[in-house]
């Protein structure tokens, strides 16, 4: 900090004596003209030093931002004629807008980069594809001031080396015209009249070039892509959608919504796995694990405590109906009725437009679409453990008809995996009546959260009966004497751990085989390759969902349907980037951990000057009736301000109540606005606005109080 404030004092002090003994004034138009004849004279006694005092204050001015640097073009010109002085500014200009661009680099790109990290990621991001292009416009249309480019760029990413030869390529025709223009000095009358309009305009037209040059390369590119593919003269349907998850049937729902022709594929259950096997039944066994513990727990309601008595087929089979409750709302039936043709079979890429279906039924159709939609989804990740296919397992997919069989829950059961799946099965089960050993390869559960969240989810699930051991790598399963084990490593030790059911929740991956993406040359690495349009190798070809990333989540996949849907259908008029920038999601353990934006970790990885403020659900009246006071609100904004970066809501509900700052951040509402906004009494939501009061008690103006306090005090007499 001290060298960047002596560096900011010298250049101020340059500036100042420039300006002091009045040396501005030889850079005008009538200070050149007046001085001409003395410099020619200086230059044909040493023309060395003459050329060499000139390029350096030429650097200088330009590096100091000085004015000046159009009258020294012309004056390069006057003195050492077109060709001399084109090299001569040319040179001197670039290498003092590149020194100006480095020392606001180091003064400035630190400072807005805490203060606005989002913004200023997001213009890198740009930088880094477009960059050179934009520069190379700016440089060459007159009508932005050069001093201002230098400092406003030095704030980006742009690499120097690529900022110095555009910036030289760029300014070379600006450059020439004034250059050219101080060859016949005597004949200016004014700086204005060098640039004409018509000259402006040809510059302006120059500096679009790039763009129309990267357009025709574009074109090129995605004949290069198709080359070896027939397109069809005609289509059977605008859109074709393979999967019928969240991602496919927003994706579908909309292109029907507006007319379009769209074919929905799906080979397994509508709905994808959120229905049928992830958000619907995990949610559902959670209420009912909940309620038991309630039960056990009577006594914070004035209860007795009690042994819930209650069969565990009768609790999977709730599990099934509460499925089938849901199934109408993604079924045939419904998006049939709002114009979806449906067909049930395996989709297979062909070419680029066309999709070979093998139907359920054992037949085969073929259609043709312009834009096609991958929307696959992600099934379980099985570690490839010695000895776990002999043993068996079962995932988040396949427990719930393996366990509805059961009459009672598994007696030891364990669960390789410490993320949300992992720990909110862990957690109901185990309050279901099983013995539960969740193994966790890192220092914690649920590592993406907060270290004192993660504490909070650890002791949670240990209250439950849930025996946590992290730190334990998983070496293999093993059958012995008519028992299965899994054998873990910790501290440099094996461990036996014997189980009856071995739920893998580990993650999960990609559904990537069997569509054609290979024969096609698609990218996929872990994902389908796509970039901010959702746009595969193939511009007509579409990703959307857990198959793309980089959220596995059902209301992310939903998200990108929208996107791939109105991309898919209009981007030849005009296209959307996917905005990732507001992402909430919950784990539905109990007190459920919800979360959007930054955390503190995330805070202190970027390098953001943060403060947090906290409120604790024990001071709200809500949580104090429903006798469920662990938990807190904690806010991450910026030092001094009320913009909210991230939040983290731990408590009953905490998925519901994370709406709110969802809501404020996406549009730029501070906590000043929610405190400002009614909530309801007695609710759990009051705890937001609360959450808000306390941001603004530890800002309260002092002074301002100090002084209303004599005020009163003098009102009093």
């Amino acid at each position: 900090m001290i060298k960047k404030i002596f560096l900011l004092l010298i250049a101020a002090a340059a500036v100042g004596l420039f300006f002091h003994f009045d040396l501005h004034q030889l850079l005008t138009l009538d200070g050149l003209k007046g001085s001409m004849d003395q410099f020619s004279d200086y230059k044909e006694q040493s023309p060395l030093l003459v050329i060499g005092g000139f390029f350096l204050l030429y650097v200088v001015v330009t590096a100091l931002s000085l004015p000046g640097a159009a009258i020294l073009t012309l004056a390069a010109g006057a003195l050492f004629g077109l060709v001399e002085g084109l090299l001569v500014a040319s040179f001197a200009s670039t290498i003092g807008a590149t020194l100006a661009f480095l020392v606001s680099r180091y003064l400035l790109r630190d400072t807005i980069k805490q203060r606005f990290p989002e913004r200023l990621a997001a213009i890198d991001a740009g930088v880094e594809k477009e960059g050179g292009f934009y520069l190379f416009t700016l440089r060459l249309v007159p009508v932005f001031p050069f001093f201002l480019i230098n400092l406003l760029m030095g704030v980006t990413s742009i690499k120097s080396w690529t900022y110095y030869w555009v910036s030289q390529a760029g300014m070379l025709a600006g450059t020439f015209v004034f250059v050219n223009a101080g060859t016949q000095l005597a004949q200016i009358e004014s700086l204005s009249g060098i640039l004409s309009f018509n000259l402006i305009l040809s510059f302006a037209l120059l500096g679009i070039f790039p763009f129309i040059a990267k357009g025709i390369l574009n074109v090129f590119k995605k004949r290069r892509v198709y080359k070896n593919y027939t397109k069809p003269k005609k289509f059977d349907r605008n859109m074709i959608v393979i999967g019928a998850g969240a991602g496919g049937l927003v994706t579908s729902y909309i292109a029907a919504a507006v007319k379009a022709k769209v074919t929905l594929i799906e080979a397994g259950e509508m709905g994808g796995d959120c229905l049928n096997y992830g958000c619907v039944p995990s949610k559902a066994v959670i209420k009912s694990a909940k309620i038991a513990e309630q039960i056990r727990h009577g006594e914070n309601y004035g209860l007795e405590n009690t042994t819930p008595q209650f069969s565990f087929k009768k609790v999977m089979a709730r599990v099934h109906k509460v499925i089938a409750d849901v199934a109408p709302h993604d079924s045939v039936e419904r998006y049939t009725d709002l114009g979806v043709d449906v067909v049930k079979g395996y989709g297979k890429l062909i070419d680029p437009w066309t999709v070979e279906i093998k139907l359920n039924d054992g037949g085969t159709q073929t259609l043709t679409a312009r834009t096609i939609v991958i929307a696959t989804g992600a099934r379980p990740f099985v570690p490839p453990l010695p000895g776990i296919e002999e043993t068996g397992y079962v995932t988040s997919d396949t427990l719930w008809n393996k366990f509805a069989e059961l009459d009672e829950a598994p007696k030891k059961l364990v669960v390789l995996g410490g993320g949300p799946i992992g720990s909110e099965l862990a957690q109901s089960f185990a309050r279901l009546g099983s013995s539960v050993t969740q193994i966790e390869m890192s220092e914690r559960i649920m590592i993406k959260e907060d270290l004192e969240v993660s504490t909070f989810a650890h002791e949670a699930l240990t209250e439950s009966g849930v025996n946590i051991l992290t730190s334990h790598q998983a070496l293999r399963c093993e059958a012995r004497d008519g028992k299965k084990y899994i054998v873990v490593k910790h501290n440099d030790k094996e461990i036996d751990i014997e189980y009856d059911e071995l739920l893998c929740a580990v993650g999960r991956s990609a559904r990537l085989k069997g569509y054609g993406l290979e024969e096609l040359g698609i990218e996929t690495n872990r994902t389908v390759v796509t970039n901010e349009y959702l746009e595969t190798l193939y511009p007509n070809i579409f990703a959307a969902g857990d198959i793309v990333g980089p959220y596995q989540f059902t209301h992310v996949a939903a998200h990108q349907g929208w996107y791939a849907a109105v991309n898919g259908l209009f981007g030849h008029l005009k296209k959307f980037k996917v905005d990732y920038r507001v992402i909430p999601w919950t784990t539905f353990i109990d007190p459920e951990v919800a979360r959007v934006g930054l955390n503190e970790q995330d805070a202190k990885d970027k390098g953001i000057d943060y403060e947090i403020t906290r409120f604790e659900f024990e001071e709200l009246d809500r949580a104090i009736t429903d006798s469920a006071t662990k938990g807190f609100i904690k806010v991450i904004t910026p030092k001094g301000k009320d913009k909210i970066l991230g939040v983290t809501v731990v408590s009953e509900h905490a998925g519901d109540l994370i709406a709110e700052f969802v809501l404020a951040m996406k549009h730029g509402l501070g906590l000043n606005k929610i405190l400002g906004t009614i909530h309801s009494y007695p609710t759990w939501a009051e705890g937001n606005k609360y959450a808000a009061g306390e941001w603004k008690r530890a800002h309260a103006p002092e002074k301002v109080l100090n002084l209303l306090e004599k005020y009163h005090t003098w009102r009093r007499g």
